[in-house]
């Protein structure tokens, strides 16, 4: 008999679905409808991955930004990518949940772009 795990909820600040949509319209513009669609799936693989649990592989500790911060690189799949998810657990709710706050470049400033106060 296989236990089934618990799959974690995943759930985007304003901020984070803002940058989302700011990614896909910049690369739109830059790149083509085409490849907007494709990184908006890496995006999303990126999102489905978290919902296995914050410490999936490629994630990252970011005790710079606050000390329950984490970053996943959103490169999945053999998939190249630029954008990094800034998110924290809340292990001890039901559903286990994912906050994302940002979805930023990996050249910017993460401390000075990520607001730590918690999701409502």
């Amino acid at each position: 008999m296989t236990a089934t795990r618990q799959r974690w909820r995943v759930r985007l600040s304003a901020a984070a679905e803002a940058d989302y949509k700011n990614i896909l319209i910049w690369s739109a513009d830059n790149f083509g409808a085409a490849q907007a669609r494709i990184y908006a799936e890496t995006l999303t693989l990126a999102l489905e991955a978290l919902m296995e649990g914050p410490n999936v592989a490629g994630s990252r500790r970011r005790e710079d930004i606050a000390e329950d911060m984490m970053t996943l690189h959103v490169a999945r799949k053999g998939r190249k990518a630029r954008h990094m998810v800034i998110y924290r657990s809340l292990g001890n709710v039901q559903p286990p949940t994912i906050d994302v706050l940002r979805f930023l470049h990996d050249s910017m400033d993460v401390v000075r772009h990520v607001q730590t106060e918690p999701i409502i």
